[in-house]
């Protein structure tokens, strides 16, 4: 796999408060612990000297691998074949619950199906980044790894008539041992952090009880799913992913559960994406709701309003509320740099945290107040002092909407008057002049009803670029945005708008290629970055959605298909596909999974209406 392994060459299993990486060669090259966003203590997906991992593979150096979910579950399997026999290793963390715990546990189990094999096992953390030392201790049945404010404890798994495994520790440090198995037999390990007990021997009763308690969970949760349409296997896969993403104590769904993968290997664009962003916890109520995950849905509506109530009064230069926050809702994400990484493919900075936190992006208040509304549709209702606080934030947005900002890209390039943020601030007044006449709240109507107004005279005089006969990035420019894509999912103007119409064909030229598609031109439209980035897949799903909308249906289904033959082997997504059709970016990302249900979701109603009507 040379010395990293390829972005898309991974699974994730989690237990929902964290998360880890598998490779398709048998190692952990990422985990974080105890939260999503904590810092890591398998980090060689960005360091493979110094980040520490977890593998299990076969001592022999030719194999072929393999890598499946079982069924409607986040339990993942590699397998290895040789001439001489096929082995497996079973992934899966036992789901911890809604409560925050600093115990988590990654079960590794080993197993040989055919002929004989023998694995090398390397357990190898890096506490803190790799910033702190610790010690092994090693006892009849396993051992502890000590770093000062965490603990791994290593757990055997084994039969008691099984012999126990002569282990070697490195002067680094970390744990070796090779495991000889014939067909039948299995035996592994469990990882478990802050544990309350020694290292013990873990029976296989055990074990199995573990494993069927994870598998019934997850067939039990995804058995809520409504959706019965043409791509049901990869909307369900996408659900379980976004499930994986999100902090059960809080609600709240981070982006990715990585930081720094580079959207440009080389390159300095290289973000940590395991926050919650306003934007994205707005997008899974459409997906939940959309494939009948309601309690899901219901948790984001519930974040989203905390996050409202907090700063509904305080405004200040970026807003009454901030573009993104940790998963229990704080907003402490100074950015930094790990000097001592590499990074990945020697893509260096490799930065935790995120300095676009107090960035001004006035199109979180549209996205914000429509899934407010959307979910208003479905049964969930604001209380008086959830309303009292949304009130509190389109007055400030009545004073605000007008100005320049950093937009939904997150440039760093300075700021701009950019149409999606004007088109959002539309939807923001809108949503809430709807909300408040259907429910009879009191609300400053008066005000917010002429904002609305001004911004949708605004967008079409000066976001619409009459030489390109299309809607353009920002005021003065004629760069396009695939952002504007949402125009008419938004309600901004109709899907058979003629200046529509226009606008998708003139984006089609520039931003399409084949069935892939780019944010914007940087070359055009200075971002303030240096280099240039792959197709967002993101983007590519809300022009299938477009293109849906606008009636072209067959085109929609085409460029549908073809984006789902750049899913990995588990039907995973980073954030861009680059033009040899490899994945760049943090992995998975949730954005693209929930545009994958939207799109989808849109398609199949469009064509289920084509067909009714026998056009």
């Amino acid at each position: 796999m040379g010395d990293y392994p390829m972005i898309e060459n991974h699974g994730v299993i989690g237990d929902l408060q964290t998360a880890a990486l598998v490779t398709t060669d048998g190692t952990v090259d990422w985990f974080c612990c105890p939260r999503i966003d904590s810092p890591s203590l398998f980090g060689a997906l960005l360091d493979r000297r110094k980040g520490g991992h977890c593998t299990v593979r076969p001592a022999h150096t030719m194999y072929a691998t393999k890598q499946l979910y079982l069924p409607d579950t986040a339990v993942l399997v590699t397998r290895f074949m040789t001439e001489a026999g096929t082995g497996e290793v079973v992934d899966f963390m036992p789901v911890t619950g809604a409560t925050a715990t600093p115990r988590h546990r990654l079960v590794r189990m080993v197993r040989c199906v055919r002929g004989a094999m023998t694995f090398d096992i390397d357990i190898a953390p890096r506490f803190d980044y790799g910033r702190r030392p610790h010690r092994v201790e090693t006892t009849e049945h396993g051992a502890v790894f000590v770093s000062n404010g965490l603990d791994l404890t290593v757990h055997a798994v084994r039969a008691p008539e099984d012999e126990q495994l002569e282990t070697t520790v490195t002067g680094e440090g970390d744990l070796r041992l090779s495991l000889t198995l014939r067909a039948g037999q299995s035996r592994g390990f469990v990882l478990e952090s802050s544990a309350q007990e020694p290292p013990r021997q873990i029976g296989l009763p055990e074990y199995h009880e573990l494993f069927d308690h994870t598998i019934r969970f997850w067939r039990s949760w995804l058995g809520q799913s409504t959706y019965t349409g043409r791509w049901r296997e990869m909307l369900e896969r996408s659900a379980v992913t976004l499930k994986l993403m999100t902090y059960a104590p809080s609600g709240g769904l981070v982006a990715a559960p990585t930081t720094a993968l580079p959207e440009q290997l080389g390159g300095e664009r290289n973000w940590d994406y395991r926050f919650t962003w306003i934007r994205d916890a707005a997008f899974s109520v459409y997906a939940l709701l959309g494939m009948g995950f309601v309690e899901e849905a219901k948790a984001f509506i519930e974040w989203l309003s905390d996050r409202a109530q907090e700063k509904a009064g305080s405004g200040g230069s970026t807003g009454p509320l901030n573009i993104m926050y940790r998963v229990d809702g704080s907003s402490d994400l100074d950015e930094e740099i790990l000097e001592h990484w590499e990074g990945y493919e020697r893509s260096a900075p490799v930065r935790i945290g995120n300095g676009a936190a107090t960035q001004l992006q006035l199109d979180i208040y549209g996205e914000a107040m429509d899934s407010i509304s959307f979910a208003h549709r479905h049964g969930f209702h604001l209380g008086h002092r959830g309303w009292n606080s949304l009130r509190t934030i389109l007055d400030w947005l009545v004073d605000h909407w007008d100005q320049a900002e950093e937009g939904v890209w997150e440039t760093r390039g300075g700021r701009q008057h950019f149409t999606y943020g004007r088109v959002m601030s539309w939807v923001a007044f809108d949503r809430a002049l709807r909300l408040a006449q259907d429910n009879g709240r009191p609300a400053a109507t008066e005000f917010w009803c002429a904002a609305r107004d001004r911004i949708y005279e605004q967008v079409w005089a000066q976001g619409w670029n009459e030489d390109r006969a299309a809607f353009v990035q920002h005021y003065g420019s004629d760069v396009l945005d695939s952002s504007l894509l949402r125009m008419p999912t938004v309600g901004f103007l109709t899907p058979g708008d003629p200046a529509w119409n226009t606008t998708l064909d003139v984006m089609e030229q520039e931003l399409v290629s084949d069935s892939l598609v780019y944010r914007y031109n940087p070359a055009a439209s200075p971002d303030g970055l240096r280099g240039s980035e792959g197709t967002f897949s993101l983007c590519t799903y809300l022009y299938v959605d477009a293109l849906a909308r606008a009636g072209r249906l067959d085109r929609a289904r085409l460029v549908l298909e073809k984006m789902l033959g750049y899913a990995n082997h588990l039907g995973l997504y980073s954030e861009e596909i680059d033009p040899t059709g490899r994945q760049l970016g943090n992995f998975p990302q949730a954005f693209t999974h929930l545009a994958l249900i939207d799109a989808a979701i849109t398609l199949d109603n469009a064509l289920n209406a084509r067909h009714q009507s026998g056009r």
